[in-house]
């Protein structure tokens, strides 16, 4: 062994020296480049963790969203057909409450009509009666040649009403 060191020229005490040195190098190599490169690794890791793990919860809660949009969508077109509907029902009453209403109307006034009609028919004949009375009055004065008294007149023409 000896040959060997001599023929490598190996000093113990360089290489004593030169491990208390790599042991020193490393220590602080560890602390101020490992352990806050382990730190940040770490807090980059958590930071990408929570980062996948928001966009999943995003993505569920997009989903959720979206079946929620569509449900909401599909209940206002449905409600929106409903009164549709309804207001289609209620326009369809009212037309059929309107003709109800106009033809009571209708039938009204043909029955004040026939009322009017028939006063007025009652009117005439009345007045037609009383022309005839008259006519017939004179064509007697004319016969008889005297004028007869107010009396006879309203005699004959109740009788002659009465015919």
């Amino acid at each position: 062994m000896d040959s060997f060191i001599s023929t490598f020229h190996i000093d113990w005490k360089i290489i004593i020296a030169q491990s208390i040195n790599f042991v020193i190098v490393l220590a602080v190599l560890y602390f101020l480049l490992v352990k806050p490169l382990k730190k940040l690794m770490s807090e980059r890791t958590g930071t990408i963790e929570g980062g996948l793990n928001d966009a999943k919860a995003n993505a569920e809660l997009l989903a959720n969203t979206k079946k929620e949009y569509d449900q909401v969508i599909s209940n206002a077109r449905n409600e929106a057909h409903n009164i549709f509907q309804e207001g289609k029902k209620d326009a369809e009453a009212k037309k059929a409450e309107m003709m109800e209403k106009a033809k009571k109307e209708v039938d009204n006034m043909i029955i004040n009509g026939k009322k009017v009609l028939e006063s007025e028919k009652t009117k005439i004949i009345d007045e037609a009666k009383q022309e005839i009375v008259s006519l017939v009055v004179l064509a007697t004065e004319k016969l008889l040649e005297t004028h007869p008294d107010k009396e006879f007149e309203d005699k004959s023409v109740n009788k002659l009403k009465k015919i």
